[in-house]
């Protein structure tokens, strides 16, 4: 449920136990993660992480395994929405075979209409949470139910706050922006879930930009496969091999010309290509 200081909180049938994790998982690199499957045993000075289950999936950002949905969370201000960092998580989602789900917060205060218009053009469930907080809250408890469901996003969003609207009985802390730094002020310290919905729920910390530089890398070559909508276009470029960013026939730019493809998305798309040919596959 819980990892926190070198305990992990595991839920039995009977009650949660707090434990270590044996000395063998730190040997083979592998952290528990909340939404793990585990074994424990007990021993003489308390309870032990015996075994990690094979996971489905896990995410290095926020740290949690056998996710079943990703709701990403973005203010429409204070902070304003950073079109490269949903990118980096709708493509992370993508490549754990997730489709990322927004919810825009804030939108009493200022407009998110772009960042509804591009991600929702792309296919992805966008929900404004302002326009009718009770609808949303059903429709989220709807989409929720019998699954483990992360919610993500940059400090300062109102992720705590969109808990407390789902489950009052919560009470999480929520904290304001950062005047002097013009940043949310982190309030979750550790990933944590709750029983909801005959599911889980997870609260995860914030971040920032720069949390995501090193997050997760993609080989350049791959990268497109995690732009849906890339798809139906990238097999039809003149040159095989095509990089889809600056190509005579490439029907990605084509598409980028005619208004299919959001110029937002495409500069992401290559400063995030860039990135990647500086990446050194062996590091």
């Amino acid at each position: 449920m819980k990892g926190i200081g070198g305990f992990y909180y595991v839920k039995t049938a009977d009650s949660v136990l707090e434990c270590k994790a044996k000395g063998i998982f730190r040997k083979r690199g592998i952290t528990p993660l909340a939404g793990d499957r585990v074994v424990v045993e007990g021993e003489e000075k308390g309870y032990v992480i015996a075994e990690i289950e094979e996971r489905s999936n896990f995410f290095r950002r926020p740290p949690i395994a056998n996710v079943d949905q990703f709701f990403l969370v973005v203010s429409a201000v204070d902070p304003n929405p950073n079109l490269l960092v949903i990118d980096r998580l709708t493509i992370i989602c993508e490549r754990k075979g997730i489709a990322p789900i927004l919810l825009l917060t804030k939108t009493d205060l200022a407009s998110a209409e772009e960042v509804k218009d591009i991600y929702s053009g792309i296919g992805y469930k966008v929900i404004d949470i302002r326009a009718n907080v009770q609808a949303a809250v059903e429709e989220i408890e709807h989409l929720c139910k019998g699954k483990l469901s992360v919610f993500c996003g940059n400090s300062g969003v109102g992720k705590s706050t969109l808990l407390n609207d789902i489950n009052p009985e919560w009470n999480l802390q929520t904290n304001g922006t950062s005047q002097k730094l013009g940043r949310g002020k982190h309030t979750t310290r550790a990933v944590e879930l709750y029983e909801w919905k005959e599911g889980y729920l997870a609260d995860t910390p914030g971040f920032s930009a720069l949390d995501f530089e090193r997050v997760e890398r993609f080989e350049k070559e791959e990268l497109a496969d995690y732009f849906p909508e890339f798809h139906g276009h990238t097999d039809h470029c003149f040159f095989t091999g095509c990089s889809h960013r600056v190509e005579k026939g490439c029907e990605v730019l084509q598409a980028l010309n005619e208004g299919l493809i959001s110029p937002s998305r495409h500069s992401n798309y290559c400063y995030l290509y860039e990135e990647a040919s500086k990446n050194d596959k062996y590091d």
